[in-house]
């Protein structure tokens, strides 16, 4: 994939307001299926791409949701960067819906695994996703402004949440009470939940295995 493609992608993604974590995964789709081909991608064929896919899924062993977004991104690219119609998902199949229902924890569970946080940021982090509902697209770009604490409000200010819409949520006074906590130690700069540079958030993949460490350390509790 040429420079000037890969500009010229990612203008059209900018001028259109796809957000910064978008333009990446596409490109990144785009840039992998022209690596497998060693080819520029919009001389490929249809059948090119379908074999790039089944390379994704057969060999690779990627998981559906993730060839679905490449599929997102190369789709993008080929309609609006390529004029090209895409109308059968390059024979990437369908993930089937699950009918499963969600397990449900109690109120004993959480209470346990949101004590298992390794340390006082990753619990007052996955108490405040779980307290305001939030997303953990939200709850990373929270900052310290967002926090408003007067008694008359009592609300988490959440901007450009999902389909870029801001919106409130309820701030409980525990929960303030843990922020307060937080705040103390760790007195956070522009990101309420900083990464490893401190003028970065902290990553999605972080809070992951901030979860999966809790989960962990519960699930050897019960035990």
């Amino acid at each position: 994939m040429s420079t000037a493609i890969r500009e010229k992608f990612i203008e059209h993604m900018q001028f259109f307001g796809l957000a910064k974590q978008t333009q990446r995964t596409y490109v990144n789709g785009v840039k992998g299926l022209a690596k497998y081909h060693n080819q520029s991608p919009e001389k490929l064929t249809d059948d090119q791409v379908r074999s790039y896919f089944r390379h994704l899924l057969l060999e690779r062993k990627l998981a559906r949701s993730s060839c679905g977004s490449y599929l997102c991104g190369i789709t993008y690219f080929y309609k609006h960067l390529c004029n090209r119609e895409v109308d059968d998902r390059f024979g990437l199949p369908s993930r089937p819906r699950s009918k499963k229902l969600p397990q449900v924890l109690s109120m004993e569970e959480v209470s346990r695994l949101l004590s298992c946080a390794v340390n006082l940021k990753q619990r007052v982090l996955l108490k405040t996703i779980y307290s305001a509902g939030l997303r953990v697209s939200e709850a990373i770009r929270l900052k310290p402004e967002h926090i408003e604490s007067d008694p008359s409000r009592m609300m988490l200010r959440i901007e450009q949440g999902k389909g870029r819409k801001d919106r409130y949520t309820v701030l409980s006074e525990r929960l303030l009470c843990e922020l307060r906590e937080y705040w103390k130690k760790y007195s956070p700069g522009e990101w309420l939940f900083s990464g490893r540079k401190p003028d970065s958030h902290i990553t999605p993949t972080s809070v992951s295995r901030a979860l999966y460490r809790a989960k962990k350390s519960s699930n050897n509790q019960r035990v």
